[in-house]
């Protein structure tokens, strides 16, 4: 059985769904896989979000390993984050998962357990598009009058949002329903539109939302695909079935067809 390394720190709802959506499909047999573990930076007590959170976890009898950074900061002050991830891969040194996803994992991870691990994360973006936050990637995808986008997920590296793309799926930001907000914006600077409407504006709006049903089948995909080994990782290099390295799986018809069916 594929062995799944789940890193969350379980602040919101959306962590919560994520672990939900997968466990559902590796129990309809879908997904082939079993998660082995799940690693959070937060322990109980610190926040009821995560609390929820692990409560899911223990209800699905996934062993749980909890490492305060908030309490690393406060004990080991600038040397935190090397003391932090010393004491997280001690914890785990006995598991071996086939691959880790970062789930809403809200720390940096350093090298070297980049270096242990092939892990994965979940960008806003197609590969070679902007780089940075959700909101951010969308207004400068606005700002760049671009035509298309999409939604990846990336081997992680130490440089946030630099690993090479693993796998990934597009879509067209033009065409219906996109052209009548596009012309709404038309001759209209980004700090404007920015000023007056903000994350309210529409075209922003329906970009995210066209994204955001991407994400979540994107991801399940993704597993999926590492467990039959359509894909996987070595020695930092993505490569397909035939051992070939390439830049990134695409997935796109499979997530329009789930996003269609949907």
């Amino acid at each position: 059985m594929y062995k799944i390394g789940w890193f969350s720190t379980g602040r919101d709802k959306a962590a919560h769904d994520l672990l939900e959506t997968v466990q559902s499909s590796i129990k309809r047999g879908e997904l082939k896989a079993e998660i082995t573990f799940v690693f959070s930076n937060r322990e109980p007590g610190e926040t009821k979000e995560s609390d929820l959170f692990f409560e899911l976890v223990k209800g699905y009898e996934i062993p749980l390993i909890c490492l305060s950074s908030k309490r690393a900061k406060k004990v080991f002050g600038e040397e935190w984050r090397s003391r932090f991830e010393k004491e997280a891969m001690k914890r785990l040194q006995d598991l071996k998962p086939d691959l880790c996803v970062l789930a809403g994992y809200m720390l940096i991870v350093g090298d070297e357990m980049c270096q242990r691990y092939n892990m994965i994360n979940l960008h806003p973006a197609a590969p070679g598009g902007p780089t940075g936050t959700w909101q951010e990637v969308i207004w400068k995808l606005i700002e760049s009058k671009d035509k298309d986008t999409g939604v990846m997920m990336h081997l992680v590296t130490p440089e946030l949002d630099k690993g090479p793309p693993v796998t990934y799926c597009t879509f067209s930001i033009r065409g219906e329903p996109f052209d009548r907000y596009w012309k709404d914006i038309e001759g209209r600077s980004i700090e404007e539109v920015k000023a007056r409407e903000g994350e309210k504006n529409p075209l922003f709006r329906l970009i995210r939302e066209h994204g955001l049903k991407r994400e979540f089948p994107l991801i399940v995909a993704t597993l999926k695909a590492f467990s039959e080994g359509m894909v996987r990782i070595e020695n930092g290099r993505v490569l397909n079935a035939r051992g070939k390295p390439i830049s990134g799986h695409d997935l796109t018809k499979e997530i329009d067809e789930i996003v269609r069916g949907g």
